[in-house]
């Protein structure tokens, strides 16, 4: 954060400054407010940064007083801290198995082919199909070996995959650095790029797109594709550590306050009726790292008051819009009140919230969309077909992860973890990798997956990004407690610092033997069980209860709460062991408490599972099932009505294929008493097979 200015700073810089500020505040807000703000800042700077204001100035839209105060207030926005993306490793187990095909393809794209639009548009690369200006040697980097798609030379969103790619790759080279070489590559690439284009511009295609935005000419969304970018090299610049990234993303700021400048409030509004992807986000992190005035005022310019006010209103502005454009706004704001702490962005985002899936409800996958817009509240049955894109899951994920850490409430954690494995795991493919851009429902659905190369949905993005989201979301710090917010496999390291007094390691391991898990195969453990006969036995049937040990391992002996989150969906009370006997657990809605002085000691919690029914709201002789968190998949390729009573699905469901090897098939299952059988089994598990999620039920 930028400290005070120098006694020796110029008043007559300072003083130009301060008029273009009123100029441009003029414009975004009227004379009034735009004195009162200058005003404010005028004095401060007079009186010193220790001056006591004599009265607080009117607060702007979107901004609760001086730039540089306003940092300071998005420490205090969260209630719970991620560890560092360092300080955790993943166990082995589903989540690990899927990272790893993600990270094969994050290896297997060529900087070569992302940066092409971006050379191109610098005049740094061009193509004949020859080496020479008339006949020569056949150049061997051709088209077919070029990103397709919507990465096309001739597609208007071309170059969007790169910033994705730029924002996995800093959450991933902390472990992996040659993935962080090729990503610094790619940002000196980019800031060559910059340099040829005069210094500030930095796009895959000319800035004439954004002017003709301007003047109502429709183009596909180029700031969408911006917004990519430049969340890439914010990510490569606060996560990665890459200052560069940081210079290319200020200097192309610059670019866009210039250009917004001209604009008034009105022909503003009308520019963010086509969709800017996340700009508002991207312009609060900036400001959030640099504290810059001009950052700050790019944030207020790209509020959408058309949205936003009618959200704070009560008004249902989602139904049939375009859920994605909506979602990434809202994005925004959270970022916006992180970086600001003004109570109003955090507002917009709670309305949103409300709006969105408290008053909508959502498919039993978690998702709330069909179409890629948003269904009606309380209306599902007649959209079932193409059900939550990729990209809304991904984002309303991030949402759901900014209000659980705000407050701490773990209904937000609930709708992650299902979004995670009804949404993430089972729209990426669990042999290639690859993503399916709808997750239809209907019955007699199936997959589409993409190609690595040829497609370039905006979902391919998302997907590179979304696997790498779940590294940090296991352990959280809550001041001086320690939160078990997810039961991923993994180690977390905790340092004693400002948030927490706590030091030592986390590790999350899941019982294969005694307990389910979902998507477990081979194991050391599992294999032990087996062939020695000195373990105690598995249990007879398959258990119907997950089973997690937490490993406390203090650096030195310490005093600490420990939290664990009680998913909605268990079947009874859980039950918690610490050291092999039975703990005093206080509960406080859905966290169990511990508190004990902590060494080397083992917690068991075990979560009892069951087949539930779950009816469409408007359609409740339908229904789709799940085994804890898990959505079931029938394996039925039309539309067949089962007998019985939804409120007992158990009397419907009876475990199939339970044991393989040494593992238990976790959420397989095969119908009891119907005319013909149908098998069941994770919808996350289904590559090429046909598949029902929502069956008609007959008394």
């Amino acid at each position: 954060m930028p400290g005070a200015p120098a006694p020796s700073c110029h008043w007559a810089t300072a003083a130009r400054a301060l008029w273009t500020r009123l100029l441009a505040l003029v414009k975004l807000y009227g004379l009034d407010r735009a004195l009162s703000e200058t005003t404010e800042c005028l004095r401060r700077a007079v009186a010193g940064p220790l001056a006591s204001p004599a009265a607080a100035p009117t607060p702007l839209r979107g901004w609760s007083g001086d730039p540089m105060t306003a940092i300071t207030q998005a420490t205090a926005a969260a209630t719970l801290h991620a560890a560092d993306l360092d300080k955790v490793h993943l166990g082995p187990g589903l989540l690990s198995d899927r990272f790893e095909l993600n990270l094969a393809y994050v290896r297997s794209l060529q900087p070569a082919n992302l940066l092409r639009p971006y050379r191109f548009e610098a005049g740094l690369w061009s193509w004949c199909g020859t080496a020479g200006t008339t006949v020569g040697a056949t150049v061997a980097d051709g088209p077919d070996t070029w990103h397709w798609g919507w990465e096309a030379p001739s597609s208007q969103l071309r170059g969007h995959i790169l910033g994705h790619w730029l924002s996995a790759a800093a959450h991933v080279r902390h472990g992996h650095p040659e993935v962080g070489v090729a990503a610094d590559e790619v940002v000196a690439e980019l800031a060559r790029c910059q340099a040829a284009n005069g210094g500030e511009w930095i796009a895959p295609f000319s800035s004439v797109y954004l002017d003709r935005i301007a003047a109502g000419r429709p183009v596909w969304a180029p700031q969408y594709v911006l917004h990519k970018l430049f969340a890439g090299l914010l990510d490569a610049a606060v996560i990665g550590g890459n200052d560069q990234a940081r210079q290319v993303l200020t200097r192309a700021a610059d670019w866009f306050h210039r250009w917004t400048d001209q604009f008034s409030r009105a022909e503003l509004n009308d520019i963010l009726d086509y969709e800017t992807g996340g700009m508002i986000e991207v312009w609060a992190g900036l400001y959030q790292l640099t504290g810059e005035p001009a950052h700050h005022e790019l944030m207020l310019r790209y509020r959408r008051g058309r949205f936003f006010d009618r959200l704070l209103a009560g008004e249902d502005v989602l139904t049939n819009k375009h859920a994605n454009t909506q979602i990434a706004e809202i994005l925004g704001c959270a970022k916006a009140y992180e970086a600001t702490g003004d109570p109003q962005w955090r507002q917009i985002v709670e309305a949103f919230w409300e709006l969105a899936v408290t008053r909508r409800g959502t498919y039993i996958t978690g998702g709330g969309s069909s179409g890629e817009i948003w269904q009606p509240p309380g209306q599902q049955a007649a959209r079932l077909h193409d059900v939550q894109e990729h990209c809304t899951v991904y984002n309303m994920m991030r949402l759901a992860d900014y209000l659980y850490r705000w407050t701490g409430q773990t209904h937000y954690a609930d709708y992650w973890e299902r979004n995670l494995i009804n949404g993430i795991l089972a729209q990426q493919h669990p042999h290639t990798g690859m993503v399916t851009y709808f997750l239809p429902l209907e019955a007699g659905s199936s997959k589409t997956w993409g190609h690595p190369t040829q497609n370039f949905w905006c979902c391919h993005g998302t997907l590179l990004q979304a696997h790498t989201s779940y590294l940090t979301a296991g352990v959280h710090r809550n001041g001086d407690a320690i939160r078990v917010s997810h039961y991923l496999p993994g180690t977390t390291t905790l340092v004693a610092d400002s948030i927490g007094a706590f030091a030592g390691t986390i590790t999350i391991e899941p019982d294969v033997r005694a307990g389910i898990v979902p998507g477990h195969q081979h194991s050391v453990e599992g294999y032990e069980g087996i062939q020695h006969l000195h373990v105690p036995p598995a249990p007879l049937r398959r258990p119907d209860a997950t089973i997690t040990r937490i490993r406390v391992q203090a650096t030195t002996p310490a005093t600490a709460e420990v939290q664990l989150r009680i998913p909605h969906w268990i079947a009874a009370d859980p039950t918690v062991l610490v050291n092999g006997e039975t703990a005093a657990v206080t509960r406080d809605g859905g966290i169990a408490k511990l508190t004990r002085n902590w060494s080397e000691d083992t917690i068991e919690i075990r979560f009892p599972t069951q087949v539930a029914a779950h009816p469409l709201p408007d359609q409740p002789d339908c229904v789709a099932f799940t085994d804890g968190p898990v959505a079931l998949a029938g394996l039925v390729d039309e539309e067949r009505a089962l007998h019985g009573d939804p409120t007992h699905p158990q009397a419907l469901l009876r475990p199939d294929r339970e044991r393989q090897h040494s593992w238990w098939n976790a959420n397989t299952f095969r119908t009891v008493g119907q005319e013909r059988g149908i098998r069941f089994v994770p919808l996350y598990q289904i590559t090429d097979e046909r598949y029902s999620v929502y069956f008609p039920i007959r008394h």
